[in-house]
């Protein structure tokens, strides 16, 4: 057996990981680990990398650059052109990333999954009355990336975003194994809302970007700021970007989630369901008939 093999079985066990990855000085070992990805220095984001790939599956056979000038050079890579195809259906709205689908179907009334046995708010998660209205019996994905994953969310649709909102907070893992132990993890950790109007039919889809341990940091295009654990900024940012469908908006440090809300009417596509893979541009949900 080898130390890859020995330590990834250590890691599976649930009550171990649960430890590793949580009860540790979670926004310390966060600030550690941004600054540690910086250091522009060829061996060391040689060995990182190295040491990423025994206990991932991280492959960069699709990315832009073959060589990194550091660690975060390598967890927030650009794609080469071509490498995801955008559903040009526009009936489709596509998934903003590559992910795991998790929990995903259609709320009852205000009340959706983090895991099962663990329900949570639209209000805890989103903390605006009028948002919680606007989502009453919505349909929602849970994308979760991985660490390996590519890290840039894209636009699902033709659409315009005016307002973002941020929450400072928490920095839990996100992976299977918290969701099924921290209740309102969602609503716990740092997230921002980005409230998006689709071209087609003026709906309002939102996504919302959930920050997690050794990640907390989440960029945007359009506003010329980094959130992030000591962001003192105002919290609800008002701003006019228009996006075409697969636009890129933003990207993750490393791995993380977006929860992706669409109004009544909106249904999952047949391919999506707790547990699927689905790339960037591929089919999440389809419109209203009428839209």
């Amino acid at each position: 057996m080898t130390v890859r093999t020995a330590v990834l079985r250590i890691l599976q066990q649930e009550d171990i990981n649960f430890l590793v990855t949580n009860r540790i000085p979670r926004q310390l070992l966060t600030r550690l680990m941004g600054w540690f990805s910086k250091i522009e220095q060829p061996l060391v984001c040689r060995l990182s990398i190295a040491v990423w790939r025994m206990f991932a599956d991280l492959r960069l056979d699709e990315a832009r650059k073959a060589h990194f000038s550091s660690l975060h050079d390598c967890f927030t890579r650009e794609l080469k052109p071509g490498a995801r195809s955008i559903d040009p259906d526009p009936a489709i709205l596509a998934s903003p990333c590559d992910a795991i689908v998790g929990a995903c179907g259609r709320l009852d009334d205000v009340h959706l999954l983090q895991a099962k046995g663990f329900p949570y708010t639209l209000q805890d998660l989103l903390g605006d009355p009028q948002l919680v209205a606007a989502y009453r019996n919505a349909t929602y994905a849970t994308l979760r990336i991985t660490s390996s994953m590519y890290h840039r969310f894209h636009a699902p649709h033709d659409c315009r975003v005016q307002r973002v909102t941020y929450f400072s907070g928490d920095t839990w893992n996100v992976n299977p194994i918290a969701l099924k132990r921290v209740e309102q993890l969602f609503c716990k950790n740092e997230r921002a809302l980005i409230s998006t109007q689709l071209d087609a039919g003026g709906y309002e889809v939102l996504l919302v970007p959930v920050a997690a341990v050794l990640v907390a940091s989440i960029r945007l295009h359009f506003l010329n700021v980094l959130f992030h654990l000591r962001y003192t900024g105002p919290n609800v940012m008002h701003c006019d970007a228009r996006f075409a469908k697969g636009e890129e908006m933003g990207w993750f440090q490393h791995g993380s989630t977006i929860l992706v809300f669409a109004p009544q009417g909106f249904a999952l596509h047949e391919r999506v369901h707790e547990g699927a893979l689905i790339r960037a541009g591929e089919p999440l949900m389809r419109l209203p008939a009428h839209g």
